[in-house]
């Protein structure tokens, strides 16, 4: 419940652009964004690593 009205808090417009905040499309997580992806590391790894993003490859040497 507190997430999802953190969420819905984002969507408001706020008087300031500097306190807007990245969050995961995913999860909704405020922290580790990738913004390039626009989700949190947790749920780029998962996804990842199934192969759902294209593009991406697990490195391995």
């Amino acid at each position: 419940m507190a997430r999802t009205s953190q969420i819905a808090k984002t969507k408001k417009k706020l008087k300031f652009k500097i306190r807007q905040r990245n969050r995961c499309r995913i999860c909704g997580r405020a922290r580790a964004v990738l913004s390039k992806f626009e989700m949190c590391r947790i749920c780029f790894r998962g996804l990842a690593l199934k192969g759902e993003i294209p593009g991406v490859v697990k490195s391995s040497w």
